[in-house]
């Protein structure tokens, strides 16, 4: 097939024999292309800072949470711009050109946030980013939660965040969770809450977020990151719940990445996986899409923002490696993210924006085998970042042949 661009947006290719003539023209030689990646989940406010103040020994979520908490005490807006700035340009190369990042607003100054609306206007003609008021420390937890929050919206938070399962009581979760709505329902926002991010099968503050969003009519306008803890739920209560989650129209992300590396932590063995039901849910007809989270943050030590890792870690700890599953992945890191998000004008088809990825692979099996290289990656028709891999060379039986890793 071929694809035209006209004005930044793509139009029907040509037809006849003799097509008029293009300013350019890309041979994709039989390659992958897809929409630009999304990233629905990432905390940009966190990157880079790896072994700041100190190393996370233990490797849990909560003592990442402890050295944030240390951290977020020496940011500066100069400081949080200068790693963001990296990490985006990283972002682009790798064909993300819209995220969705959480900032933690427990700071009085707000410090992280500001860096970021300023950030998001300045790189706005490269990368489209959606900045959620996240509350790291808890909403009803921490000193003047509610108030902070009110102020990350009014001053420029696209999204309204929250965590339940870390206030410091159930009561304090739920409050959380319906102050949550509430906020965003007055101003208008999206809702994306870290939901049940924990082994404890008793957490279920998922079915709170299901009902508010049915009671105050929000359905597609929220998504529940992460719920690990569904994937300890009994199977009668998780097939209840999945039942509403989908009546509520809720978005769901999983962070393969993190969550494959920090939940399971109390456990000897078995050690549980501590992902969330992926798979039933798709089943369900829910949208579940996928983020990277974290990159070299007090959580997280490596990734370099590419969302086709946490895809290639998901076929492996979510067993998503049947044929249409690897598939899926593509869609969970393109046209799943975009809805979470609430793209319009986002796709291959004709009046589409042309924001684009060609990969340097056939198909999305080798797409993700590969972890292949992004070739091009397009914004409103313009290559805004290219990639030469190369050549592979192996001396054998006594001379030299290249290898492409392809059948």
């Amino acid at each position: 097939m071929s694809l035209a661009i006209q004005g930044g947006r793509i139009v029907a290719p040509p037809t006849g024999a003799q097509p008029p003539p293009a300013s350019q023209v890309i041979n994709a030689r039989g390659n992958l292309l897809t929409p630009a990646l999304v990233d629905p989940h990432i905390h940009l406010d966190a990157v880079l800072t790896v072994g700041q103040p100190r190393q996370n020994l233990s490797g849990s979520l909560f003592e990442g949470i402890a050295i944030w908490g240390e951290r977020v005490k020496d940011l500066t807006v100069d400081d949080v711009k200068r790693r963001v700035s990296q990490v985006l340009r990283w972002q682009v190369a790798n064909g993300v050109l819209f995220v969705r990042s959480h900032v933690d607003v427990c700071d009085p100054k707000l410090t992280a946030l500001r860096a970021l609306v300023e950030l998001k206007l300045e790189f706005a003609d490269q990368i489209t980013l959606q900045l959620v008021a996240f509350p790291q420390q808890g909403i009803q937890s921490f000193p003047d939660g509610e108030r902070l929050m009110r102020q990350a919206v009014e001053l420029g938070a696209d999204v309204v965040g929250g965590i339940p399962h870390f206030e410091l009581t159930r009561e304090y979760g739920e409050q959380s969770v319906k102050f949550a709505m509430a906020l965003a329902h007055e101003f208008g926002k999206q809702v994306d809450i870290h939901c049940d991010e924990t082994d404890d099968d008793h957490s279920r503050f998922l079915e709170v977020l299901a009902a508010e969003t049915i009671r105050l009519n929000m359905q597609g306008r929220v998504t529940a990151s992460h719920t690990t803890a569904m994937h300890s739920y009994n199977n009668a209560y998780a097939g209840r719940l999945i039942v509403n989650v989908k009546r509520a129209g809720l978005n769901m992300v999983t962070n393969p990445l993190d969550n494959a590396t920090l939940q399971g932590r109390f456990d000897h063995y078995p050690i549980r996986r501590g992902h969330t039901r992926v798979k039933e849910l798709l089943a369900a007809g829910v949208n579940v899409c996928l983020g990277h989270d974290s990159v070299m943050d007090p959580w997280y030590p490596l990734g370099k923002a590419d969302p086709l890792q946490a895809a290639f870690v998901l076929v492996h700890y979510g067993q998503m490696s049947g044929y249409e599953e690897i598939r899926t992945l593509i869609d969970m890191i393109t046209v799943n993210g975009a809805r979470t998000l609430g793209l319009t004008e986002y796709g291959l088809e004709p009046g589409c924006r042309a924001d684009l990825v060609l990969f340097e692979a056939p198909s999305e099996s080798d797409a993700v085998r590969l972890m292949a290289p992004r070739r091009l990656v397009i914004r409103g028709g313009k290559v805004v970042a290219r990639t030469e891999p190369a050549e592979h060379i192996v001396t054998w039986k006594g001379r030299e042949e290249p290898v492409d890793f392809l059948r």
